[in-house]
């Protein structure tokens, strides 16, 4: 593959980056947005600034992380960061991220890689974040890799091996890390299991040395949690319609849910990032073919992700609604319940699905995690 072959997917460069943001700047919207959330940081500063920037990292780490700064402080009580050290600075990891949120799954790990002083990730996401001009810019400014998701199948095929292509670049190549989501669109049911088609296309090109391919990877699962889904009525609605219909997205419907996943009240949050798991191939049994072999790859992801969820008392008391029993009364107090519940019955208001139906859905969403890690802790013990 060339570098032309990756002109409509890929981020900007080091030489494209500053010519991008002053085009970005230009923008009322976006005027708009940085006089709102950083007033103490004017365009005029970050232009000057800009200036004296040599890579995408240094605009990012000036102006991004004031920006995430900002939005942590105002939708949540804040976020916890674990497992730098289990990836060394020096390499390139492929990261595979259980999927809640659209814009705040790879923006925490980015917001940690900036606390950390480390060089940020690229972040692959679908081609619904680039609808508008300026999102586009954002995306391709925040090292953002477009995965197209429309077209007929022989189009589909084609841009999963560019897409492929270029991931194996950036990993083999650059020494460029990449964070993908473990499926397609974010996790409605609370169920975060990684799609065995994902892991078979970012290997594509390599059927004859696939567990070496996978192993050259450095694939480490990353676990992200929410005391409080900002989405999760979003959620529970389409799927409670998709059970009698296919569901039809509105217009503006994924910028309206980026904008809930942004400003939506989370709570606490906590992203932690787990081992490679290089270290675990070998636990694979010989001979299988390389289907079964990604099925047992998807396994050892999951099994990561499940064990590094952070179960908040929002997830305890779901459980226990859900299942009519108090197994984890020791995990929550009783105002805890009571704010939950109050919060679960302004959720469940929408006007095309019944409060009971939208209850249901909502403490699936919540109660599911704790199932998947008791099971993940007991198996290993």
């Amino acid at each position: 593959m060339t570098k032309m072959d990756f002109e409509d997917i890929r981020p900007y460069n080091n030489l494209e980056f500053k010519a991008a943001y002053f085009r970005l700047l230009e923008y009322r919207g976006f005027q708009e947005a940085m006089a709102m959330f950083l007033p103490d940081y004017p365009i005029s500063q970050f232009r000057q600034d800009l200036g004296n920037f040599n890579t995408v990292e240094e605009a990012q780490r000036s102006l991004d992380k004031r920006f995430v700064d900002v939005f942590i402080a105002q939708s949540s009580k804040g976020a916890t960061l674990s497992g730098i050290e289990n990836i060394d600075e020096n390499k390139a990891y492929m990261f595979i991220g259980n999927h809640r949120d659209i814009t705040f799954d790879p923006a925490l790990l980015e917001y940690y890689f900036f606390i950390e002083q480390r060089k940020t990730s690229r972040i692959a996401v679908g081609d619904n974040l680039y609808s508008t001009p300026v999102l586009n810019e954002i995306a391709k400014l925040n090292k953002m890799v477009k995965v197209k998701r429309t077209g007929t199948m022989r189009e589909k095929l084609e841009n999963s091996h560019i897409l492929a292509a270029y991931i194996q670049q950036s990993l083999f190549e650059e020494n460029e890390s990449v964070w993908i989501a473990q499926r397609d669109g974010r996790t409605k049911d609370g169920n975060d299991f990684t799609k065995h088609g994902l892991v078979k296309m970012i290997t594509l090109g390599n059927d004859k040395n696939l567990t070496e391919t996978i192993r050259r990877m450095k694939i480490t699962p990353v676990t992200v949690s929410y005391e409080y889904e900002p989405c999760d009525k979003l959620k529970a609605r389409e799927l409670a319609i998709s059970e009698h219909t296919i569901y039809q997205k509105q217009p503006g419907e994924d910028f309206n849910s980026i904008k809930q996943g942004i400003f939506g009240q989370k709570g606490h949050m906590s992203l932690t990032i787990g081992t490679p798991i290089d270290r675990e191939l070998d636990t694979i049994p010989d001979g299988l073919s390389n289907n079964d072999i990604i099925n047992e790859v998807c396994k050892l992801i999951d099994k990561q992700i499940y064990r590094n969820y952070t179960l908040y008392s929002t997830n305890y008391i779901a459980h226990d609604m859900l299942h009519h029993d108090e197994t984890y009364r020791e995990h929550y107090t009783d105002s805890e319940k009571t704010a939950f519940e109050q919060y679960l019955q302004r959720q469940s208001q929408v006007p095309d699905v019944s409060e009971e139906k939208m209850l249901e859905l909502l403490l699936k969403t919540y109660a599911t995690p704790v199932d998947n890690y008791y099971k993940t802790i007991s198996e290993e013990n």
